[in-house]
Formats: C-alpha cells, structure tokens, sequence
C-alpha cells in the first residue's frame, strides 16, 4: 500500500533501522523522531523487509540513505538499481533521499568500500551530471554526503568543503553532513574541521549523522561500531550554532548494541538540541 505524503522529519534525533533490531521496535517502539534505511535491503519485491518497513513507516518519518549509486565512477548510472530505488521511493515516501559522494565501481565491478573522488574540475562534472540525471529520474532532490577518506589524492585543486559547496550550487542537491567522517578526516590529515565546515552552504544541510570510529595504530577508522565520542559531541555542538539545529541520526552498523543504547545516544543529541532550539527562540 502507497505511503502518499512524506512525513516531515523535526530538527530532533532518529536511529538507524538495522534488521538486528527489527522485533524490538515492532513490540516496543522506541522514542526516537524518526529512522533512517538502507534502501538497497528493501530491493526485494516481497517478503518479510518490506511488510516490516511499512509497519514501520506507520509509525516513525523515514530517510533513505543509499550506498550503491557510485556518484563518482565512470560507469553509467546503473538504471536497473535507479528504478528500484524510485519505486521503494514511490512507495514509502521517505522525507529524504541521501547517497554518498564517492565512488564504488569500475567497469560494473563492484569495490565493497565508498571511495573518495580527486577533488578536481573533472571529477566536479561527472559528480553534477549524474547527481542532475538521478534528480531528474526521482523527481526530487537528494542530499549527498561527505564520506571519510584513508588517502589523498595529488591531482586535487579543490578543497573538499568548497567542492561540495560547488555541487550544491550547479545541481540543487542538498548535503547530509556526517560529522564523524569530518572530525575522522581531520584528525588523520591534520586538517582544520571548522574550515571545512565554514566552506559548507549552511542552507544546505538538512540532515546531520553522528557515529563512532576505531583506532588502528595512528589511524581513526570510521567503523560505525562504538557510541560517539566527546570530540565529535564537541563538534556537533560548534555545528549546531553554526547551521543551527538539523535532523540528526546516531549511525551504528557494526558491533550492533542493544536498542537501549541508540535511543540513549539519540536522546544525548535530543538534549543538545533542545538547548540550541531555547537559545533561538
């Protein structure tokens, strides 16, 4: 059955719906605002995921959060994998639709990791010219998301924050910004997170995530496997005032806790974000 309106997603703190959680929350929904899917596991033209997703959307606004369009390859845009996606979209009618900026892909062989681009003009007019095709297809905008990155590479003139600052402007895609992958990037790479940051059109971003990383000899790895850490709660805060209060996702893949410590983590953001709302009002 159509979902016919999306619901509108407040500036408060959801959860990502992972299947380890799936009987929890259909006996006991949780109090969080809202939950954010994968939309490549409701593929499927049937069975259990997608009468579970729908009993689901019932009850909380859903975000979709994509991992397979390779925005950054060569390779076309795989139209089978776009037509799924606009029908789930037909669907559910999720508030957003997010996928990473990076690519996964050559030659239709497929790297089970999110790479990152060389910020370069080349690479700014592939980007933009699938981003305005995927646009077009779902007939509706989509949010891209700034990805962590274990390499640099030497051929790029643009820096990351200006880069998706650029691609705002030229396709009128709006940006989900993940600020783990922000303060994991910084700390590898000696970079500054407030000037990325301060690069970023404040207008665009309209969905914030939060997750934990590992440390593997001297680097942050961003495992999404550990509950968020104070530098990045330091940085939420000093986002807030900046962009002012967004929907925001605790992002936990790996090393899955129990439902009780996401809807803690959510509420710790709610709380952050309540004091930001008493302060604007």
């Amino acid at each position: 059955m159509s979902v016919q309106q999306p619901l509108p997603i407040p500036a408060q703190a959801g959860i990502g719906l992972r299947s380890h959680h799936y009987r929890e929350i259909l006996e006991e929904p949780p109090p969080v605002a809202w939950m954010e899917a994968h939309p490549e596991n409701y593929f499927g033209e049937g069975g259990a995921p997608l009468r579970i997703l729908e009993r689901i959307r019932g009850s909380y606004p859903l975000s979709f959060h994509g991992v397979g369009l390779s925005l950054g390859s060569t390779d076309p845009i795989d139209s089978t994998h776009l037509r799924k996606l606009k029908a789930l979209l037909d669907r559910f009618q999720p508030t957003f639709v997010s996928e990473h900026l990076s690519w996964s892909s050559v030659d239709g062989r497929f790297f089970n990791d999110l790479l990152p681009l060389p910020y370069t003009e080349e690479s700014l007019d592939l980007v933009c010219a699938k981003i305005d095709e995927i646009q077009t297809e779902l007939q509706r905008s989509m949010l891209i998301e700034n990805v962590t990155r274990y390499l640099t590479w030497r051929d790029s003139t643009i820096p990351e924050g200006e880069f998706m600052a650029e691609v705002v402007r030229r396709t009128g895609c709006g940006i989900l910004l993940d600020l783990n992958n922000v303060y994991v990037n910084a700390v590898n790479f000696h970079l500054d997170p407030v000037k990325f940051l301060d690069a970023i059109p404040p207008d665009a971003v309209q969905e914030i995530h939060l997750a934990g990383f590992d440390r593997i000899g001297r680097w942050l790895v961003d495992t999404h496997g550990q509950p968020v850490y104070p530098e990045v709660w330091s940085l939420y805060e000093w986002a807030l005032h900046h962009f002012g209060p967004r929907p925001t996702l605790i992002e936990w893949d790996t090393n899955l806790p129990p439902l009780a410590v996401l809807v803690e983590q959510a509420t710790h953001a709610d709380a952050m974000l309540g004091a930001r709302h008493a302060t604007t009002v």
